[in-house]
């Protein structure tokens, strides 16, 4: 099993100025490769990343020296990252590659045999150690790293192997997990977690930083700085919201033994233009990715309840089902006289719905 540890760096300023430029040679790399593999299959041939691999190491110190002054990795891997990119374009998992632009996910990877973690302390090729901001939480074999920028911070993503076996979980209890956009989860138990919702607490500070990006000329310092500005404003919503997240999942795969969520399609969600900034601002995409691989690490079950299984309409004391029921509804009221939150009545359905399966 593969965990992922993301650590901010601290680093000084001949540090960031190489970590700079292994990016741009990393996105350079990339964009070469990818100009050279539509020119040769828009030719009739057959490229491959094995063969553009061995055309750019014929070349590239006679053409481009430069790329000496950082390490060979960074200029390697980009030719993995190509093939994994049009793999899954051809199975229909995404869409076509793009080019790197200078600013958007600059990043550069390292492979496991150079790299080296001693406490806070991270050893780059050709740079040296650097200090990270905590310990990596992990003990392991390390397969790879990639340092990479969000906004104006560094940061360095150590992967771990650990060889372990997910232990049997013993504890029987089940949990109903209902998402909504009012309140970010609603338990079975009762328990209402409420969400951060960065986004609707920082939508002025957004437009404000907006409009002034908007106004700056084209290419000059203050465009520039104005950018910098907007860009940590969304990273820290986005911080926001993961820390929430994993409080969330973690606090759930400790509980219970067994965690019912729905199989919510959030792509279709975020059609509805009312509701889609508050959809996106919970993160219940983010959420289940973290649910699921926690819920491997520690031995519990995570249950997918069906797409249409009806929890929200459907009565968690009698199973009778209501006709409509619209969101501005958050009473849930049945005939045979229960009147609850609406949240919590599909959290109970998700509770049982395990015993539902047959009926």
């Amino acid at each position: 099993m593969i965990f992922a540890h993301k650590i901010a760096l601290d680093l000084t300023e001949a540090q960031e100025a190489y970590c700079r430029k292994a990016a741009g040679t990393a996105r350079f790399t990339y964009n070469w490769a990818l100009t050279h593999w539509k020119m040769q299959y828009r030719n009739g041939e057959k490229p491959t990343a094995g063969k553009l691999k061995a055309q750019w190491n014929a070349l590239k110190h006679e053409r481009y020296p430069w790329v000496e002054d950082v390490h060979k990795d960074a200029n390697q891997q980009p030719f993995t990252h190509l093939a994994t990119a049009l793999q899954k374009f051809f199975r229909h998992e995404a869409g076509y590659p793009t080019f790197k632009k200078k600013g958007q996910h600059d990043s550069f990877y390292i492979s496991n045999d150079k790299c080296q973690v001693e406490g806070k302390r991270f050893r780059l090729p050709r740079l040296g150690w650097v200090r990270m901001r905590e310990a990596l939480r992990f003990d392991g074999q390390i397969m790879s790293a990639v340092v990479s920028r969000i906004a104006a911070r560094w940061y360095v993503s150590i992967a771990v192997r650990l060889d372990i076996t997910p232990p049997s979980c013993e504890n029987q209890a089940v949990g109903g997990v209902d998402l909504g956009i009012r309140h970010l989860a609603t338990l079975s138990t009762g328990e209402v977690i409420e969400g951060p919702k960065p986004v609707r607490k920082l939508l002025h500070a957004l437009r404000r930083c907006s409009k002034s990006l908007a106004r700056k000329a084209r290419g000059s310092a203050n465009r520039e700085k104005a950018r910098r500005r907007l860009a940590r404003l969304h990273d820290r919503i986005a911080c926001q919201r993961r820390d929430c997240l994993h409080k969330l999942t973690t606090d759930l795969v400790r509980r219970f033994g067994t965690v019912v969520i729905e199989d919510l399609y959030v792509k279709g969600m975020v059609r509805n233009h009312t509701l889609a900034r508050a959809i996106s601002d919970m993160g219940f995409g983010m959420f289940r990715r973290m649910l699921s691989y926690k819920a491997d690490a520690a031995g519990v079950t995570m249950v997918v309840a069906d797409r249409w299984f009806p929890s929200s309409k459907r009565c968690s004391q009698c199973g009778a089902l209501v006709d409509t029921l619209p969101l501005s509804r958050r009473v849930f009221q049945c005939a045979c006289g229960l009147a609850t939150d609406r949240d919590l009545n599909a959290a109970l359905n998700l509770h049982h719905y395990p015993g539902l399966l047959g009926k």
